[in-house]
């Protein structure tokens, strides 16, 4: 098999995935565009070992440990996705990082009397 088809279409598969990360607003959309592209590396990986010929597959090994890191990552991205959601009633990133910069101040107490220490 030619090393062609497998390298297009994982540069497709990341081209795909770079598009879905820039212009996607809503942060589960986002997550997967992320692991399309992991899974374009995946299959780059793939390809290369058997057109390499690796007796010890040292690139699906690598494909392996991708896949597991990847299934960590969209476990935890979905939990603070899900609990942002909660809090905040939306999954959209911009209004995620316009409420990041907006946020108000931390309310301040009444200043206590130097004397007694009670609050005034």
């Amino acid at each position: 098999m030619h090393l062609v088809y497998p390298a297009v279409l994982a540069a497709l598969l990341f081209c795909t995935g770079l598009y879905g990360v820039l212009a996607r607003r809503n942060a589960i959309l986002v997550l997967m565009s992320v692991e399309l592209m992991l899974n374009a590396v995946n299959l780059n990986l793939v390809a290369f070992d058997v057109w390499l010929r690796d007796t010890l597959h040292g690139g699906q090994a690598l494909t392996l440990f991708t896949i597991a890191v990847a299934a960590a990552e969209i476990g935890i991205g979905m939990a603070i996705v899900l609990m942002v959601y909660r809090n905040r009633g939306t999954a959209d990133v911009d209004r995620l990082r316009d409420n990041a910069e907006a946020s108000e101040p931390a309310p301040t107490t009444a200043p206590a009397d130097r004397v007694t220490g009670a609050a005034a």
